[in-house]
């Protein structure tokens, strides 16, 4: 019995792979530098992000190669990943002599952080709703450890605490959300719901308008969104300076 194996191209999240391969690197370039070394870390992390966001720009154009039905590299996805390594690229700019002054400069600083923009990334190429979930669950929990970092500040504690325990929360209403979309709809995929949905018409079903409100909690909460905004100011103030700014 011959067993068929599904293809994967990897071409399609290529910038993603270097993002996190640059992460592992990191992690592991950290067990052999010395305590007063630990700087350079940022500058091989920097390394990581613009060969990505090269990646990125090289891919633009307009092939738009998909993964499964599961990940897309069209131009909306590539555009934004150049937004989102910049970014990336501006918080470790910053880092550098943040984290020399405060201590922070480890390896699992920039490990952290650059497992939060592959989850980034991964999210704005998602083009099923699985995918979106867990690229979310990646950056945010890489983002619950950042804020707690600073151990020796109770601050930053209670900030990672608090902004974990109101991320599940979300994450909770988000997942049961989708999971009401699949069992009205039949998939999770983004087109296949949008196809369902221009088949009835005119018609909405109330379990995708319940869905649809318990998806825009969880994301509500993820960008802060009135009225579940009320995690951010003590988040933001007991984070790093630099977890803040990115």
């Amino acid at each position: 019995m011959e067993i068929s194996v599904p293809t994967f191209d990897f071409w399609v999240v290529a910038p993603e792979i270097v993002v996190l391969v640059t992460a592992l690197l990191v992690m592991i370039v950290d067990l052999f530098l010395p305590r007063e070394h630990k700087g350079r870390l940022a500058w091989l992390s920097l390394v990581g992000v613009l060969v990505a966001a090269g990646l990125s720009y090289y891919m633009a154009d307009g092939s738009n190669p998909a993964l499964h039905n599961m990940l897309v590299a069209d131009g909306y996805a590539l555009f934004l990943n150049l937004v989102i390594l910049t970014a990336a690229a501006l918080a470790i700019l910053f880092s550098v002599e943040y984290t020399a002054r405060t201590g922070l400069a480890r390896g699992e600083y920039y490990t952290l952080l650059l497992l939060s923009t592959t989850g980034m990334m991964l999210m704005v190429s998602a083009i099923n709703l699985m995918t979106i979930f867990m690229a979310l669950e990646i950056l945010s929990i890489a983002l619950y450890v950042l804020v707690g970092l600073d151990r020796a500040k109770r601050r930053s504690a209670e900030a990672a605490l608090k902004y974990f325990l109101l991320g599940a929360f979300a994450s909770g209403f988000l997942l049961y959300g989708m999971a009401l979309v699949y069992g009205q709809a039949g998939t999770t995929s983004l087109a296949g719901v949008r196809d369902y949905v221009a088949f009835l018409g005119g018609e909405f079903p109330m379990l995708l308008m319940v869905a649809l409100g318990l998806m825009i909690v969880g994301f509500g909460f993820k960008v802060a969104l009135v009225p579940f905004q009320m995690w951010t100011p003590d988040v933001y103030q007991g984070a790093p300076t630099s977890v803040t700014a990115f």
